[in-house]
């Protein structure tokens, strides 16, 4: 090898051990760093204690169950989380639940849940006909799922004892709100009984209705002095009158 050749391949190896050391000592790479996650399995928890707080006061047995959230989903870490029902959306069978942070990330999503109910109901023992008022004897109780029966079903008897057939039905049937009429305790023309209770006294009267009405409305009566008294209508013919 000649001078000029070993004197640049000299240079090139020089060269080669100065990259070489640069890139040992360059400074590492800086990353953007990224927000906390929210937690999915929280998010979950919040919706189930929602709904069940939701649910206070149903009858029987209430199931609730939040739906999946996609683990995709890149949510802030919200320490405030808001749940909400949207418009149109209840505690009751396939529903859809709302969650909302406003701080220090603004999101929202919605997530499917399911509640469940399962406690008694009455359905018809046998065959009712139109007009016929209901008795203890006209039902049965059934156990199921409430979510996945029509609406106004009745689930103690105390709700269906007096009430008027109103279409007739086979045995069975499911008893509802919509087809049990309320039977009025007091009908127009009427001779009732004004009761008023106070401290230490009761006073009763007789008058004439002046107007049909169901247990606990209100009422108009006459009485035989020509004065006209609102109490409220209460079976057997009485009427409750309060001053």
């Amino acid at each position: 090898m000649n001078f000029v050749s070993k004197h640049l391949a000299l240079k090139a190896s020089l060269f080669s051990l100065v990259i070489a050391a640069s890139v040992c000592h360059a400074e590492p790479a800086t990353s953007v760093p990224s927000v906390n996650k929210q937690n999915l399995a929280v998010v979950k928890a919040k919706i189930t204690e929602f709904l069940e707080t939701q649910t206070i006061g149903y009858p029987g047995k209430v199931v609730v169950r939040a739906g999946a959230i996609d683990q995709n989903m890149k949510l802030a870490q919200c320490p405030d989380m808001q749940v909400f029902l949207p418009t149109g959306s209840r505690a009751w069978g396939k529903t859809s639940v709302g969650v909302r942070c406003n701080a220090p990330n603004v999101w929202t999503i919605y997530v499917q849940a399911t509640v469940n109910v399962f406690a008694q109901y009455l359905v018809a023992a046998a065959p009712l006909s139109q007009g016929q008022v209901i008795t203890s004897q006209d039902f049965i109780f059934e156990s199921g799922d409430l979510t996945q029966l029509p609406a106004g079903v009745f689930t103690d008897q105390a709700q269906a004892l007096g009430r008027l057939v109103n279409i007739s039905m086979t045995a069975g049937t499911v008893l509802r709100q919509e087809i049990l009429k309320v039977t009025p305790v007091v009908q127009q023309g009427q001779t009732v009984t004004l009761t008023t209770v106070g401290k230490g006294f009761t006073i009763s009267a007789e008058g004439q209705a002046m107007g049909k009405a169901n247990e606990g409305q209100i009422v108009q009566v006459k009485v035989a002095s020509g004065h006209v008294v609102t109490g409220i209508a209460r079976n057997g013919g009485q009427v409750e009158v309060n001053f």
